[in-house]
């Protein structure tokens, strides 16, 4: 069981959401998973041009750092995703990610996997970070098994108590990969989604080939 944690806070060891992903993987790792924390920021990941080549080849054309990332989200069971609330958003780092991961969603290559979110705040909206994030992860694919939004609100020992509830998400998230538990309501959105791409994948298959191998390979069209 491997799970992954991604830091998106340029605030490197004096971040506060750095000690909830810390935290999450802590308490998956006392449940028996192997870990491995992620420090986005540190990484040169370019912005997406939009030119859909991961469509056609499978890989994209920017020489950096996002294709090893990549490679150890595909690799791993569970994805832990981080980020502070910066101006109603997540932070520029974690964005850049995400923007690269098109051709993820059309293939729906987070399937089977599990996720959560955390993310802190000085004065509001860190729950709407954990909510964003948690969506991204299941338009990917996965199932999610919730989610810690703190705010500071000036006083820092509020992290204190959200890094133990960090901690017990940690250990659901490694039960929930586990046990391969479902979600009725994530099961329907997953369907849908399914469907959405199929339908999108199937109307560009002239162009898009490695999409549409893929999920021809998958079993998914016939």
């Amino acid at each position: 069981m491997k799970i992954l944690g991604i830091n998106g806070s340029p605030r490197g060891a004096r971040s506060q959401t750095l000690r909830l992903v810390q935290a999450v993987l802590d308490g998956a790792e006392s449940a028996g998973a192997d870990v491995e924390l992620v420090d986005v920021t540190k990484l040169r990941i370019e912005y997406c041009n939009g030119c859909l080549v991961c469509c056609e080849r499978g890989e994209c054309v920017k020489n950096d750092d996002f294709a090893e990332l990549y490679h150890k989200m595909l690799e791993s069971d569970g994805i832990v995703l981080g980020s502070p609330n910066y101006i109603d958003s997540v932070t520029a780092q974690i964005k850049t990610m995400l923007d690269r991961m098109a051709d993820a969603i059309h293939c729906q290559m987070f399937i089977g996997k599990y996720g959560c979110a955390v993310s802190t705040a000085g004065g509001s909206g860190a729950d709407e970070v954990v909510a964003y994030l948690n969506r991204v992860l299941q338009t990917l694919g996965a199932n999610t098994v919730g989610g810690i939004g703190v705010v500071l609100a000036g006083d820092p020992e509020t992290i204190v108590p959200a890094e133990g509830r960090a901690y017990e998400l940690g250990r659901k998230l490694a039960r929930a990969i586990e046990k391969k538990e479902t979600y009725p309501d994530q099961e329907e959105f997953h369907a849908a989604m399914c469907d959405r791409m199929r339908a999108l994948v199937t109307a560009n298959r002239d162009r898009w080939h490695h999409e549409y191998d893929y999920w021809k390979e998958a079993g998914r069209i016939p």
